[in-house]
């Protein structure tokens, strides 16, 4: 039986537009099974996790539960865990970690802060190898355990420190699936001699464009006006682009990519249907996803773009 990423991978779906968006993502250490909804179908307190969830519903956070790669057994007794937050705009990325043996005391957070990139001294600045957080929750989809959790174990059997198995990041069909933080960068149909350039890459500061699903700090024309203008200008280096001004509405918009130096680009993205029809998750019905196709890229004057700035700014 043909699986959804087998199927999308035949079929040269396109990955660029397809992230998970989330200006900043809270990861919670827990060990133990996932069910489908890990928030609230795992070993974490049903009651914490629904808490957690409703305290990020429109800020701008993403909570997802994290666990080390390999067996996945859970003593149910108090532990302490990791907790990473991230915020992935260019221009104020940030990393930091905390150790808790209570996830309740993470309600405390300001969610709507952490979301506009305020971290309120939450822990202290992650200084060790970047995150590679790889989906592998069958439970959701088989293919995130059929491909992510042998991906996972390599990465971790190979040294990769921050290797680390998360519950969702979107996209079963584009397994296995892979976030990397701080850059907030996601890939699809990653490998691992795949994923080891990405993570140079991230050491190096500069941002790997192959297999990349987009940066989740933009919506999907953002992630993909950001990397075709990437592929087009060959830049590399992260924290140099930002999404300044998306116009228009589906089928249509219009996106100003910004550069740091003052160049500008404007992107003209239109969503169409993946076709022939296929099964977005193992065991759905057959559909035909919407992909982010770039119609166009055109640099802007330099004039224009500082006024584009401006009214940014004053709004």
């Amino acid at each position: 039986m043909s699986t959804c990423a087998t199927a999308s991978r035949d079929l040269d779906e396109p990955l660029a537009g397809t992230a998970a968006t989330a200006r900043t993502w809270l990861l919670l250490e827990q060990p133990g099974p996932w069910g489908a909804k890990a928030l609230t179908s795992s070993h974490l307190d049903p009651e914490v996790g629904r808490a957690l969830e409703a305290a990020a519903e429109g800020t701008g956070v993403r909570v997802a539960l994290i666990r080390r790669p390999g067996r996945h057994a859970d003593s149910h007794t108090p532990a302490l865990r990791r907790v990473y937050a991230a915020h992935t705009t260019p221009g104020n990325t940030w990393l930091r970690g905390h150790v808790t043996d209570e996830p309740r005391e993470l309600l405390d957070l300001d969610f709507a802060a952490l979301g506009a990139g305020d971290h309120g001294g939450f822990g202290t600045p992650h200084t060790g190898d970047p995150l590679a957080l790889v989906c592998t929750n069958g439970k959701r989809d088989r293919c995130c355990a059929l491909l992510g959790r042998p991906l996972a174990a390599e990465l971790a059997a190979s040294g990769e420190q921050g290797a680390w198995e998360v519950t969702h990041l979107g996209g079963h069909r584009f397994s296995p699936t892979l976030l990397v933080l701080p850059y907030g960068y996601a890939y699809g149909r990653s490998g691992q001699a795949a994923v080891k350039e990405i993570l140079e890459g991230v050491r190096t500061g500069r941002v790997v464009t192959g297999g990349c699903r987009g940066n989740s700090a933009w919506d999907r024309p953002g992630q993909a006006a950001e990397l075709a203008v990437r592929t087009s200008t060959g830049e590399e280096a992260a924290g140099t682009l930002s999404v300044v001004r998306t116009e228009g509405a589906a089928p249509r918009w219009d996106v100003t990519v910004a550069h740091a130096d003052g160049r500008s680009w404007r992107v003209t993205v239109a969503q169409g249907a993946s076709l022939p029809p296929r099964a977005e998750s193992c065991g759905a019905a057959l559909a035909t996803p919407a992909r982010m196709d770039v119609v166009a890229v055109r640099q802007v004057a330099y004039d224009a773009v500082r006024e584009i700035r401006a009214t940014v700014t004053s709004e």
